[in-house]
């Protein structure tokens, strides 16, 4: 599993022509999913964390891909609720599909836009991106909506990689990205233009991990 599958879907790789409604994934998608909920496992009591999130709060898993992610933080979340945003349709029947599977009914499913997040305006305590940001390619108008999603002192995290020498750069995206990947320093600077403030960036994430390790930075409206 490479350290960008959980925003395959949000770009259409992983799961195009693959997964249809009320149709099984192919095994080889299962075993990545099974994949990417044990990492999702692991990571999200680091994000817990760096989020601030306390069970009743309200965030946006903006970029779920499979669901992993959003079927673990719902489940910690509880009474709160958590929004999952993906822009492919297969991408959203998968997440639907997990979610009830797993019988939470705390999560909304919202289809996204290039440009927006389509979140309701002030409606989370905190967002994450995790693996997304460097795929954005309308970033200005895609980062004010995230702005306007937040409500006033949230949070956001975004995870994402440093481009490897020589990568290819997403179709769409900056060239100020310089590869596959973005830099540290153009996230910071994206963001705040924003409105948000930079709270911190932590350079090796997750914590520990010695293969593949992206980084964290986090901002507050």
């Amino acid at each position: 599993m490479t350290r960008d599958f959980s925003a395959v879907a949000f770009v259409s790789v992983l799961f195009a022509g693959v997964l249809v409604a009320q149709q099984p994934p192919r095994e080889q998608d299962a075993v990545e999913l099974r994949q990417e909920r044990a990492q999702a496992e692991l990571d999200a009591p680091k994000i817990v964390d760096v989020l601030e999130l306390k069970p009743g709060m309200t965030m946006a898993d903006v970029g779920s891909g499979g669901g992993a992610m959003t079927v673990v933080l719902g489940k910690w979340i509880g009474t709160g609720r958590i929004f999952a945003t993906d822009i492919t349709d297969h991408a959203l029947r998968w997440t639907r599909q997990y979610v009830d599977k797993e019988g939470l009914k705390n999560v909304t499913v919202i289809k996204g836009a290039a440009a927006a997040t389509n979140l309701p305006d002030a409606c989370c305590d905190a967002l994450l991106l995790r693996h997304v940001y460097h795929h954005i390619t309308e970033v200005e108008a895609f980062n004010k909506s995230l702005h306007a999603s937040l409500k006033p002192g949230g949070r956001l995290a975004i995870i994402d990689f440093v481009p490897d020498k020589g990568s290819s750069l997403p179709r769409g995206v900056p060239a100020n990205r310089g590869g596959h990947g973005i830099p540290i320093s153009v996230v910071i600077e994206e963001i705040k233009a924003a409105g948000f403030t930079h709270d911190r960036t932590v350079d090796k994430w997750p914590p520990g991990d010695k293969i593949q390790p992206g980084f964290l930075t986090l901002f507050r409206k």
